[in-house]
């Protein structure tokens, strides 16, 4: 079962990246747990319970305040029914014009073929750093 788990997350990463979000989100269980970074700027509704609640608490906002926003997985590791997934986050905060290029882990849990639980890892001071005003 864990080789289907890890192309179940590749579909999602696939979907993402196509602006595919019915395709992300059908992938979801309807009782998902999705837990963004502490101190990341959209940690501030954890835990999202849901895709609703992941579709407006973080890819709508992820596409009204960044441009060319993108997840770069680079390795997967099968765990079973966990899949840990290193990689990068890159694209530009469109308030401040700054570029993020950032670490990035993301723990997928599975159970019968969908997402059940989302956590993600990420540097978060490069983040806060980007998007933070300055005053002027």
């Amino acid at each position: 079962m864990s080789q289907e788990n890890v192309e179940l997350v590749q579909a999602v990463y696939a979907a993402f990246g196509e602006g595919d979000v019915p395709g992300v989100l059908g992938r979801m269980s309807p009782d998902i747990v999705w837990n963004e970074a502490e101190n990341f700027p959209y940690a501030d509704r954890n835990p999202y319970l849901g895709p609703e609640a992941v579709l407006t608490g973080v890819f709508a906002r992820i596409g009204t305040e960044w441009d060319g926003f993108t997840v770069v997985p680079e390795d997967m590791l099968d765990a079973g029914d966990t899949v840990v997934v290193l990689g990068r986050y890159k694209g530009t905060y469109r308030a401040t014009g700054r570029a993020l290029d950032a670490q990035l882990v993301h723990v997928w849990r599975v159970e019968d073929g969908k997402v059940v639980r989302f956590q993600q890892y990420t540097d978060t001071l490069q983040t806060a750093r980007v998007v933070e005003r300055r005053g002027g």
